[in-house]
């Protein structure tokens, strides 16, 4: 009753928490402006329109010899960035924040990914992938990362602390590391080179960034709307 009363007198809505939060604000910023200037530079420069930039030259036949010890893995890992499983792992966190309440979380899991993914196979590489004639981004880079950030963003900052901050760095370096064992995964099968796969990790991280941090300005405007009206 009194903080209810308190909200009335303020004239503010309640709270909410934020997607990012304040301390990382800025950095979320640097790393999304880093992740589109990757897209750029990989795209046009390093995959040499057609010919393999010295990035893939170096990098993929490295991959390629270190994971071809490991057949059962470079069969079963490039099946998690397909459609199925990128949308029930989805479906899977957004649940997971409609139960905790978080909807901004819920929105951002079921907006971000296929946001990403449809980023890459119907803008990027048409465009840019046509252009240089590889498969460039990699879908499915793009959408494991897309989700590993999706987790790491969650993982963040839970509501009311309910996970220990060690678990959460855990959870959110296990996803991560799924994501980059998915992206070797096409590079050593020879289905992406080294770029498509590092475009791919920058489209996903960037699109969730950049719903994470528009979630966040417009649960801020929503908040602060009575007050300055």
């Amino acid at each position: 009753m009194q903080r209810g009363a308190l909200r009335e007198a303020s004239g503010r809505r309640p709270s909410a928490r934020l997607l990012v939060p304040g301390p990382l604000q800025w950095p979320a910023v640097a790393l999304l402006a880093a992740c589109v200037v990757l897209i750029a530079v990989a795209g046009i420069r390093f995959a040499g329109y057609g010919l393999p930039g010295w990035l893939d030259t170096t990098f993929d036949p490295r991959i390629q010899a270190r994971m071809a010890r490991f057949p059962v893995l470079l069969d079963w890992l490039p099946r998690l960035g397909t459609l199925r499983p990128v949308a029930a792992i989805t479906l899977a966190l957004a649940l997971i924040c409609a139960v905790a309440r978080r909807w901004s979380g819920a929105v951002l899991a079921v907006a971000a990914v296929p946001i990403a993914v449809g980023l890459t196979e119907y803008v990027l590489k048409p465009s840019i992938g046509e252009a240089i004639g590889q498969a460039f981004p990699s879908g499915h880079a793009t959408s494991m990362f897309a989700l590993a950030a999706t987790s790491a963003v969650l993982l963040a900052g839970p509501p009311r602390g309910r996970v220990p901050g060690g678990v959460r760095l855990l959870l959110a370096l296990l996803a991560l590391g799924l994501a980059t064992a998915v992206s070797a995964a096409m590079v050593a099968t020879g289905a992406h080179s080294f770029t498509d796969a590092l475009g791919g990790v920058a489209v996903g991280v960037a699109v969730v960034l950049a719903c994470a941090l528009t979630l966040d300005l417009l649960a801020s405007w929503w908040r602060r709307g009575p007050a300055e009206g």
